[in-house]
């Protein structure tokens, strides 16, 4: 076909352009702004329905100070989309292409708007022609290719990959129950995506038509290569007999079905997922970076304990519950669903927000129950989903937007803990923790009773000044397996020539986990009383070999004045290691794997130095698929270890048992944490891998190999 006639002149600026309402009539006009403005207005009001609803929220406990900084941070998470790739690099991509897409057409439509709105009719500024308009045209050709290109890749996966996070089943509901089928948003899902696509192609045909229409026009068919997707589907309209009288009606036609339906897009935003572009932002600016790690202090004033009624949300949970895009990335990590639990970290944030929608935009008043978030009501959450959570903090290291599922679960355990309602071994776990300061029910005077096993005396530091006061913890000091494990710590320090201590019965129960569970008044009780004993004691710094007791005295006890260094053990001994102090001979050859500890990885970012202990013991270390910040929980934390699994199911520790079985030849399975220790020896048993695979703490494999200083004196001195 032959090109279309252009003339010879040479063009000027002014003919390459476009004029958005050619062919229009002044009421085709008119009736387009109205339905603009209609929009605009749609938006804005669901836009104050939504600040409405987060303003029925509560104060949040932790304001986000240094705004300006948190603004930046938030910027460059969501322009890199850091944490949307993480463990997941197709969908990473693809939002991509669709964010960049999206964001340049969007930024495209408001040039437009600024140049026709604004800046012609008010300034007199005209920019939107020659070389300004050629790259704006290319741009937005290929942003719309990135666009619909990320589409087509989010379409497949959920058409016929359909990942399993992705699948909307409900643990934590039956067949039968009101609120059991969420295929409303896997509908919903499909309709953004497909709005989305249609809006995009149907962008490509209008410019089709319209370069088919004026191709006769100077400017219009010579400048086709600046517009190159547009170009082709003209090209191929042409070749279809397509004339350019006839391409006008077209033109028309799909100038206002795009229009509309890019309209009702915005009209909708604030009403459907869509709303996730603003409140993901939101969420991600203030994120706490110790949303987990650091719970929330009870405050003086606050008339009640905990979240009984979606009111007792602060504004920022509010906001967390929309900013969720029910990726299922914590879903997929959580090892309570793995273990079969009626517990998904989605779906409980998803039944807050049909709640939060359903009762606070309908603005209920403050004494309506049905603002009440405990119990069976439809989008209510469980007791039995509540005390299935282990803390670990997976679904709120993974997520994407910041959400934090592990303080609302924990203030809502809070309610339930206030009311007495829990199992009743838990109960007594409390109960017996308040009276004797550990779990164990024994008496305070016997928390220093395993030193006395070994060839030396320990210090007390309440009345011996130290270098290092050691936090034992419970687990390592009753527990007659990790009293072993204590006795070996003691024998490297004493090696190495540390001066440490302990603060015999002075010591309880630090309260991590006890906090975790709920119960907020026992947890500052224990915490004073540690805070006290440590403020008794004279030393430098605290060690403690229980990742759950550095984690609150690191991260909690300063919100009480309890204000210390403290490292991990693997931190102290790799240090020591490096002063020449302790010299670890590569005796071991085994094929070994490490568990991160929750508390010690995800919690304290401590990944390094069990690694680096463990090479120089001679072990091959191989990782197990999840490892360091994905590491899977052993089930003890958030108080679960007090409380029973329920019969005929596999334990969160048998899964991670049979993960690290999968391994050829594996011989040794490391921990660095004393419930670690306890809970998967138990399983290597009751998954029928005794005598295949042997638990061994760190700390065991250290002294198999070790020479210290003072050692190699003593025995020159032999």
């Amino acid at each position: 076909m032959n090109e279309p006639n252009v003339g010879s002149a040479a063009l000027q600026p002014e003919q390459v352009t476009r004029i958005l309402f050619e062919g229009f009539a002044p009421a085709a006009v008119v009736l387009f702004y109205a339905i603009a403005w209609a929009a605009i207005a749609a938006f804005a009001w669901g836009c104050y329905v939504q600040v409405r609803k987060y303003r029925r929220g509560q104060p949040d406990p932790e304001p986000a100070a240094g705004l300006g900084r948190r603004l930046l941070q938030m910027a460059a998470t969501v322009l890199s989309h850091r944490t949307v790739g993480r463990r997941d690099a197709t969908a990473g991509g693809a939002h991509w292409l669709i964010f960049y897409g999206f964001a340049l057409l969007f930024l495209g439509t408001s040039i437009i708007t600024l140049q026709v709105d604004v800046s012609d009719p008010l300034l007199g500024w005209k920019f939107w022609y020659g070389d300004f308009y050629l790259v704006f045209s290319l741009v937005l050709d290929l942003a719309g290719v990135a666009l619909i290109a990320g589409l087509i890749v989010m379409m497949v996966r959920r058409g016929w990959i359909r990942p399993p996070k992705l699948d909307y089943a409900r643990p934590d509901r039956q067949p039968g129950d009101p609120d059991y089928d969420r295929s409303g948003y896997r509908r919903e899902d499909w309709a953004f995506l497909w709005t989305l696509i249609t809006i995009g192609v149907t962008g490509y045909l209008l410019e089709a038509a319209r370069l088919v229409w004026l191709q006769d026009r100077p400017g219009v068919w010579s400048t086709r290569i600046w517009s190159p997707v547009g170009a082709a589907i003209a090209q191929a309209m042409r070749g279809a007999g397509l004339s350019s009288p006839a391409a006008g009606p077209l033109r028309e036609a799909l100038w206002w079905f795009h229009g509309i339906l890019a309209l009702g897009f915005i009209a909708l935003v604030p009403r459907t997922k869509v709303k996730h572009i603003f409140t993901a932002m939101g969420s991600i600016a203030v994120r706490d970076p110790l949303a987990a790690q650091r719970l929330p202090k009870l405050q003086p004033q606050a008339a009640q304990v905990g979240y009984a009624r979606i009111t007792d949300l602060t504004w920022k949970h509010l906001l967390n519950l929309d900013a969720c895009t029910k990726c299922g990335r914590c879903h997929e990590a959580c090892p309570a669903r793995a273990a079969g639990a009626p517990l998904s970290p989605r779906d409980l944030i998803l039944s807050l927000r049909e709640h939060s929608n359903r009762s606070l935009e309908r603005n209920l008043i403050a004494g309506d129950a049905d603002l009440d978030i405990h119990g069976g009501k439809t989008g209510q959450v469980s007791q039995e989903t509540l005390w299935s959570c282990r803390t670990c903090m997976a679904c709120v290291e993974i997520c994407p937007v910041a959400v934090e599922h592990v303080p609302v679960i924990v203030q809502m355990r809070r309610k339930l803990v206030e009311a007495g309602e829990m199992d009743p071994l838990l109960q007594k776990t409390l109960q017996t923790i308040h009276k004797s300061g550990n779990s164990f029910g024994e008496s305070r005077r016997k928390r220093g009773s395993w030193t006395k096993a070994l060839p030396f005396p320990v210090k007390d530091a309440r009345k011996e000044a130290v270098d290092l006061v050691w936090f034992v913890g419970d687990y390592a000091s009753f527990d007659p397996r990790n009293q072993k494990v204590s006795q070996a710590f003691a024998r490297l320090l004493h090696g190495a020539g540390v001066d440490f201590g302990i603060l015999f019965d002075a010591e309880s129960n630090a309260g991590n986990d006890v906090r975790r569970v709920g119960e907020e008044g026992l947890y500052e009780h224990l915490a004073e009383s540690n805070i006290a004993a440590l403020g008794s004691a004279r030393f430098r710094r605290i060690v403690t070999t229980d990742p759950h007791s550095l984690n609150t005295i690191r991260n909690e006890y300063p919100q009480f004045g309890g204000d210390w260094q403290i490292v991990h053990y693997t931190a102290l001994l790799v240090e020591l290691v490096r002063q020449g102090r302790l010299a670890v001979e590569p005796r071991l050859g085994s094929r070994a794997t490490y568990h991160d500890p929750c508390h010690l990885g995800r919690f304290n970012k401590e990944y390094d130095a069990p690694r680096e202990l463990l090479r120089a013991t001679g072990c091959e270390l191989i990782e197990m698929p999840r490892s360091r910040d994905n590491s899977f929980c052993c089930g003890a934390g958030g108080g679960r270890i007090w409380m029973p699994d329920p019969v005929g199911k596999e334990t969160p520790a048998q899964i991670r048992i049979r993960e690290a079985a999968r391994i050829e030849g594996l011989e040794v399975f490391v921990v660095a944490c004393p419930k670690d220790l306890t809970m998967f020896e138990d399983a290597v048993k009751t998954t029928g891998n005794e005598g295949r695979i042997v638990v061994r703490e760190l700390i065991e494999l250290i002294e198999e190999c070790v020479t210290s200083e003072a050692a190699l004196a003593q025995d020159a001195v032999a």
